[in-house]
């Protein structure tokens, strides 16, 4: 009677494990799909064509290669206006008669930087393309919805889903602290960071900073996978922000890869120095093209 009461005792909890594993390993999976989702979506970034630096004054632009700005040929019209930078301001004026619209209707003349809320897209054909600013730089970012690294998608492979990767963290506030970020064009930013976050990999303490604000921690973080298996500019990782008791949760599961990692036409930010880790974290996405 002994053992049969043991046995009834252990079954249950040992159901119990496998239905809280099984349900962990299907949030991640549904996660992953949400993101390889997002990456196809038209505001996604596996649909960047290009990415042209404008140059003060007229930059033509339309699939002729004889134009300052070439748009793919295959699906632009080879000559289709120009595009102005002047202090600051980006204006386009097209040719007469070109198939241009910011939204349904046709574009003639009209500034689209700066912009007051989101950015003007414009579009011709299957091409979309907005104004960025990088410091004191000015670029279109061209995306096309027909473009190859978006129909030929197949997803992206990652590490086995391990919930030992999701890691508990505390809390280290760094109240007025700024990051020095730098971005695969060279171009450094001073980023806000409200702190950072102390961790055990393998029994060994390790930290990252965090830029974001105290609800939504974001990193930009290197290791030792980055050689082999994993982007060698490193991966992306998001965490809340801590508790009551300044504690939350880095789920390396959801390390994911930068945009350059899937297009060549992406400024991203680069690990900060702080955020190297000497240790491999192998889980999470892995690399991705060759890009």
């Amino acid at each position: 009677m002994k053992k049969r009461a043991i046995w009834t005792l252990v079954l249950p909890l040992t159901l119990l494990a496998f239905t809280i594993d099984t349900s962990y390993e299907e949030e991640i999976k549904q996660w992953h799909q949400r993101r390889e989702a997002d990456l196809k979506k038209e505001e996604g970034w596996l649909n960047l064509a290009g990415l042209f630096w404008l140059n003060e004054g007229e930059n033509t632009f339309g699939g002729s290669d004889k134009n300052a700005i070439v748009f793919p040929a295959e699906h632009s019209d080879a000559n289709l206006g120009k595009i102005i930078l002047k202090n600051g301001t980006v204006t386009v004026e097209t040719l007469p008669g070109a198939p241009v619209f910011a939204g349904d209707a046709p574009v003639q003349k009209l500034q689209i930087f700066p912009y007051t809320d989101k950015p003007t897209v414009l579009r011709h054909q299957s091409l979309r393309w907005f104004v960025i600013q990088r410091g004191d730089k000015y670029a279109i970012r061209l995306r096309d919805l027909e473009s190859p690294a978006l129909t030929e998608f197949k997803g992206i492979d990652t590490y086995p889903i391990n919930p030992d990767w999701r890691v508990k963290a505390k809390f280290v506030p760094t109240p007025g602290k700024k990051i020095a970020i730098t971005d695969i064009t060279g171009r450094v930013s001073d980023q806000d960071s409200p702190g950072k976050l102390v961790f055990l990999v393998n029994g060994k303490e390790q930290s990252l900073e965090a830029t974001g604000d105290l609800t939504h921690l974001h990193f930009v973080f290197a290791d030792q996978t980055n050689k082999h298996d994993t982007y060698g500019g490193g991966r992306f990782l998001d965490a809340p922000g801590p508790n009551k008791d300044g504690v939350t949760y880095l789920d390396f599961n959801k390390a994911t890869n930068p945009p350059c990692a899937f297009t060549p036409y992406a400024t991203c930010p680069t690990p900060p120095k702080a955020n190297k880790l000497a240790v491999a974290i192998t889980a999470g996405e892995k690399r991705y093209g060759d890009h």
